[in-house]
């Protein structure tokens, strides 16, 4: 008999066990194609869409600096990641090893610089090494571009170059590594849920938004005149452009073309649904009218909050998230930032910073199974918000340090600040020696 079966076993085995043991490493046409879409839509929310968004928040004479600043970190955000970020974000020394904290939980190596040893037949779980590397570009292209928008209208150029590459260097690139490297890193050991940024980006890039535009100080005139946005239009179709390309964000952060992709695609569209409606009420009851500005602001506050969230919570949890988030904000945005007097231009600690802290302490509590989630990395409630909280304190810290001593040295160095007359005329013919309006 056993001569009979044992043939068989060792035929089904060829059939059967190379499929299954390799499933995880082969390349599937399906997720590449939607990565590279996803990797698309990322950079369309960086260019045009937060240039834009940004773009139109700010007065006629600096329209074009914000821009340019934008498209600046598109190409020194794209060589340094080929070179070195890549690497130090993803790569994982032998000194990591899960459940210990080592140096290797804070940061990557040289492994991978110049992308050495990567490529096009590279595989990471089931699309090309490339298009994973690509992703990934286009988050550290956002991040340092959305710190600009806190000290809009009053930085220098060469000053905002210098702080993004060292912030990028010695901020991004460890925080990212902490949640996103895998085993043995520093978030993953503490059963830390984000799925798509919620530290690495928003609490990352709005702790340092906050950080600069005090260091910079006020803009001229700040609490004293009205300094108001040169074109709201422009600003909502960023803000749309942003809506668009965060599906490729979120839902592109599975890596994969499957149901979590696809909830995390709907529950972005609830959150950032439900952040703009409430944020347009709170306006309306509180001050007479809605605004287009303020639903565009509460629609980017929802998009915040969820992204750490979207690959674990449901619908239910996308509505509490959303309306937090909206809420929270708000109360940032417009009464304490006015009541500390600090001139957070476009409002990035408002919206990324505290959107980022809410949407990362909720996930928390709304990825949980009785709120419809998909379930917690803990065992329960307490055990994940706290997680959740100790990664938060440490991004806070992490980026602050890091933002505060940077900023001190290119101060000694360049300089932060342009004078009161480049101020008043402009940086964008002072710096750049354009104009975005010709009126004469």
């Amino acid at each position: 008999m056993k001569k009979i079966f044992l043939p068989l076993f060792l035929l089904l085995a060829l059939f059967v066990s190379p499929d299954t043991a390799q499933a995880a490493d082969e390349l599937n046409t399906g997720d590449t194609a939607w990565m590279i879409t996803a990797t698309v839509l990322v950079l369309f929310m960086t260019l045009p869409g937060l240039a834009l968004f940004y773009g139109g928040l700010v007065r006629t004479k600096n329209v074009l600096s914000v821009l340019m600043q934008c498209f600046a970190m598109a190409g020194i955000m794209t060589i340094l990641w080929v070179i070195y970020g890549y690497s130090l974000a993803f790569g994982t020394p032998d000194s990591m090893e899960a459940g210990k904290v080592t140096m290797g939980s804070l940061i990557g190596d040289g492994s991978a610089f110049f992308l050495k040893g990567i490529g096009a037949d590279s595989v990471s779980g089931t699309i090309p090494t490339v298009v994973f590397i690509t992703f990934q570009m286009t988050f550290a292209i956002i991040t340092p571009a959305l710190i600009v928008g806190a000290f809009a209208e009053r930085m220098k150029f060469s000053a905002m170059v210098l702080f993004c590459i060292a912030w990028f260097t010695f901020s991004y690139l460890p925080i990212c590594h902490m949640a996103w490297a895998g085993d043995g890193a520093l978030f993953a050991n503490w059963g830390v849920m984000d799925f798509a940024g919620g530290t690495v980006v928003h609490i990352n890039a709005g702790v340092a938004g906050l950080v600069a535009c005090i260091l910079v100080g006020k803009r001229l005139g700040y609490g004293k005149e009205p300094i108001t946005p040169h074109s709201v239009v422009l600003t909502v179709v960023g803000a749309c452009m942003l809506w668009v390309g965060w599906f490729g964000f979120n839902a592109g952060s599975e890596l994969a073309a499957d149901g979590t992709a696809g909830m995390a695609m709907l529950v972005t569209q609830v959150a950032t649904g439900t952040a703009a409606t409430v944020w347009m009420l709170i306006e309306w009851f509180g001050r007479g009218k809605p605004t287009a500005v303020g639903i565009a602001t509460g629609a980017v506050a929802g998009l915040v909050a969820i992204t750490p969230a979207s690959g674990s919570a449901g619908p239910m949890g996308a509505i509490i998230i959303g309306a937090a988030s909206a809420v929270v904000c708000y109360i940032f945005a417009v009464n304490l930032k006015s009541r500390f007097g600090y001139d957070d231009s476009l409002d990035v600690f408002g919206v990324h910073g505290i959107g980022g802290i809410v949407g990362a302490v909720l996930t928390g509590v709304c990825a949980a199974e009785g709120f419809g989630g998909a379930g917690l990395e803990h065992d329960n409630i307490a055990g994940q918000v706290f997680a959740q909280i100790k990664s938060i304190i440490v991004t806070i810290i992490w980026s602050g340090v890091v933002s505060v001593v940077a900023l001190k040295v290119i101060d000694i160095v360049v300089g932060l600040r342009v004078s009161e007359e480049v101020e008043t005329v402009g940086l964008d013919l002072t710096e750049h020696g354009e104009e975005g309006y010709h009126t004469h």
